[in-house]
């Protein structure tokens, strides 16, 4: 089971890191924003019931979808920067 909330979380991650970086360019509170930030939360749900994952999970994959919407937007606002 653990291996399966692992899984799931770096998924979360890896696919709200883009999202991150699309939001980062967005007027903030635009409806642009509120789907950068919310486009994953279908697939993170069928991930979670697919997979029959417990409730802990929940708490879980939220941080790794957090985690990666902030990598996402630090590493544009480096690039942003460096350019």
């Amino acid at each position: 089971m653990a291996l399966k909330i692992a899984v799931v979380s770096v998924i979360c991650f890896l696919v709200n890191v883009p999202l991150g970086m699309w939001r980062e360019h967005t007027k903030k509170f635009s409806w642009q924003w509120i789907v950068a930030i919310h486009a994953s939360i279908p697939l993170i749900i069928a991930l979670r019931i697919g997979l029959q994952l417990p409730l802990i999970a929940i708490p879980i994959n939220i941080a790794a979808a957090i985690l990666g919407q902030a990598v996402g937007a630090r590493s544009e606002k480096k690039k942003r920067q460096t350019a």
